[in-house]
């Protein structure tokens, strides 16, 4: 049976945390800024965690990662 791999452009969007959640970042933050509120670009900065109906698809895209 072949080995399973990990999904690498997920691999790069995701990192687990110590207690097993996976971080994201926010959407809407590459340009066009003009359009948006000072409070909302800082909000946008913080991470996210990956909502519990994602999850289970993601880890299985993250199944080797570490």
């Amino acid at each position: 049976m072949p080995k399973f791999k990990t999904h690498r452009a997920s691999a790069k969007r995701f990192k687990k945390t110590a207690s097993g959640a996976l971080k994201r970042g926010h959407a809407y933050t590459s340009h066009r800024f003009h359009g948006k509120t000072k409070k909302q670009r800082r909000q946008l900065r913080k991470s996210a965690l990956v909502s519990h109906s994602d999850m289970k698809r993601i880890r299985q895209m993250l199944s080797q990662m570490k």
